[in-house]
Order: C-alpha cells, then structure tokens, then sequence
C-alpha cells in the first residue's frame, strides 16, 4: 500500500543560504528523514510564475542559476534530478480533472527556489522532480485551487513541496544587506498571526490576510513568495494537521517558517476544487 505523504511548505531564502543553510536546513533535512521515498516531488516555486498552470516535462531538469551577483561557489552548485513522464502526466491529469487550464513544458528546468531546498532534503537528487507553476495574478485563491487540484496525488506516493518565504520584502533585503539593521516588526508579527490562522485552520481569514494580517504588505509587497503556501494549504485538505517545524530569521528580513500538513483521514482530496468557508 502506498504511502500518503504530508505537504510541506519550505524557505528557500536568499541564493547563499544553498551555501549556509544553518538551523532551517537542517530542520528540513530532518522533516524527510522519516518518510519513505515517494515516488516523484511536485514542487511549486515562487520563481516559476506563468498565466496558466504549467507541468515540467523534462526528462533531466537543468539548474537554473536565477540570480546575480553571489559568489562563483554557488553558481557551480547543481542539483542533478530526473523527472518523470509518467508522474508529470498524473500531474497534468489531476489538475485537469479540478477542472483548471493547464499547459505542458518540455523543457523548464529547475529554478532557485525549487533546487535549493530539494537539494538540502534530498541532496542524492534520487527522486524524479516534477516543477509546476505558480498564477501570482489569480492570487492566493487561485494558488489554494491549484492545491487542491494536486491533492489527490499525496495518496499516489507523490511528494507536494511548496517552496517561498513567509516574508520577502526585497527592498527591506537589499538595505539589510547593505547595512545590518533592526530586525523590522512585521518580520516577526506577520509570521506569527499566519501561524496562529493555520492553526486554528481558518481558510477564509488565511485567503483574506492582505487586508487582516499586521503587516501583510509590509511582508509580501508583491504576494508570490506566499503563495506556495496557499498551494500546500489546498493540497492538504480539509482540517489537516499543522505543524510549524521551523521558526527563525535569516539576513534580518527573512522569516524562514517550514510548515508540515498532514491530510486528515478522509479530509478533501477531491479533484473538483470547492470555494473556502465564509469568513
């Protein structure tokens, strides 16, 4: 019998932290350290944002060096993953059947914000890696539909990552880098009310959090960084178990949360994505 896997959502934080991945690699080193090996990963970054849902296809997924200005050390890092047509085909399916456009990419590689962390949880790359895309214009509704028109695939043996950061000010990120600096407020009260809403399970609030969250712009100028957790909240079902397995703060701007969500028996996994509770 096949193994129904949690959906984690991870920090892939600044390029270097591929380089010095400290207390959060190794929490998520940890958070895969009991898991059986699935059968493929579905990783949704926040650096893959297309119009339309897109399915990676490739049969060897380069390594996208997605950045500028870092040391020569991490442009030579590479994650060396397989896909698979068949697993990327169950993807294209499944989103299919929620009833959501979706394209096909023959040749997306992998980008920073899918690499990094995969190869801090999986660094023998040994699992084939199946990238799908973010719609940052459908904002975190559609980003949750999109989850749980993957759900489906945890009962299937198939790994659901969503990779971003609980806070991504890039403004904030470059001063600091420039200049250390005070830790700023909402680096740690945005983070700590998302907790407290996935917690209690709270969908309609969560969807809502630009206009009552403390800080939420002020952490997410632009919302992509988010959004992969809107995926795993979908991609978890209904009333999933929560668990922050993470908390911390790197280059003082970056709240670098991990969050594991396991499925409730017989929670939702329907391919037919329903609309959030009213708030």
């Amino acid at each position: 019998m096949r193994t129904s896997y949690p959906v984690l959502f991870v920090p892939h934080g600044a390029p270097g932290f591929a380089l010095r991945p400290g207390a959060a690699g190794r929490a998520m080193e940890t958070a895969v350290d009991g898991l059986p090996l699935p059968r493929a990963i579905v990783i949704v970054s926040a650096h893959w944002d297309t119009p339309v849902p897109t399915v990676g296809f490739a049969e060897h997924p380069r390594t996208i060096h997605d950045f500028w200005g870092f040391p020569d050390e991490l442009y030579a890092l590479r994650y060396p993953a397989t896909g698979c047509r068949e697993a990327s085909r169950e993807v294209v399916h499944a989103i299919t059947a929620a009833a959501l456009p979706i394209r096909e990419d023959a040749t997306r590689g992998l980008d920073h914000g899918a690499w990094i962390p995969l190869r801090l949880m999986y660094p023998e790359a040994q699992v084939p890696v199946i990238p799908v895309s973010l719609q940052s214009a459908g904002g975190p509704q559609q980003a949750w539909r999109l989850g749980q028109a993957l759900a489906p695939l945890t009962a299937r043996g198939i790994l659901i990552v969503g990779s971003g950061n609980v806070t991504h000010n890039l403004r904030d990120y470059q001063l600091a880098a420039r200049q250390a600096r005070p830790t700023p407020d909402y680096v740690r009260t945005f983070p700590e009310w998302l907790a407290d809403r996935l917690a209690a399970h709270d969908v309609a609030t969560l969807l809502d959090y630009r206009r009552q969250a403390p800080g939420a712009v002020q952490a997410h100028p632009s919302e992509e960084h988010l959004l992969p957790l809107f995926v795993a909240l979908g991609a978890s079902g209904n009333q999933a178990r929560v668990q922050r397995f993470h908390a911390g703060i790197d280059d003082y701007v970056i709240a670098m949360d991990a969050y594991s969500f396991f499925p409730a028996p017989g929670g939702t996994t329907s391919a037919s994505p329903t609309h959030p509770p009213p708030g």
